[in-house]
């Protein structure tokens, strides 16, 4: 319980430093320079989770209709070779 008591201890102790450096940095940053870091960081919050989950979306489609043609096609020929 020590060991997992001072990981957790760590652990806060590392965001706290990061947070207040963070806290610094945005501090000294000129308002253009904030303002790109904020379209940037909208930029990764929101539209590239949104293309990747497109991305995914459409790729699982291809798949399934890929499938479904190629089921056909073995069935199609599985009934001419049958014949």
């Amino acid at each position: 319980m020590n060991k997992a008591t001072a990981l957790i201890d760590e652990i806060f102790q590392a965001l706290t430093n990061m947070l207040r450096y963070a806290g610094r940095l945005i501090g000294r940053m000129s308002p253009p320079a904030l303002l790109g870091a904020a379209l940037v960081l909208a930029f990764l919050f929101s539209i590239l989770p949104l293309a990747l989950v497109l991305f995914v979306a459409f790729m699982l489609i291809k798949v399934a209709v890929g499938a479904c043609v190629i089921g056909g096609r073995r069935a199609k020929r599985a009934q001419e070779h049958v014949e």
